[in-house]
C-alpha cells in the first residue's frame, strides 16, 4: 500500500503535494490513524482543525 502512494508521489507535479498523517480519538477513547495527501499549502490547516 505504502508503495503505490510513494510511486504516485514521484510523478510530474508532485513536489507540491504531501502526505499527513493524523491520530484521530473516536468517542471510545481509541486512537486511529487518518492520511491524507494534500497540497503543502494547506498541511498546517488540515493538522489544526480537528
Amino acid at each position: 500500500m505504502a508503495k503505490k502512494t510513494v510511486a504516485s508521489l514521484q510523478k510530474k507535479g508532485a513536489k507540491a503535494f504531501t502526505k499527513a498523517i493524523k491520530m484521530v480519538k473516536n468517542d471510545k477513547g481509541f486512537y486511529s490513524f487518518k492520511s491524507e495527501i494534500l497540497p503543502k499549502e494547506k498541511v498546517n490547516d488540515y493538522l489544526a482543525k480537528k
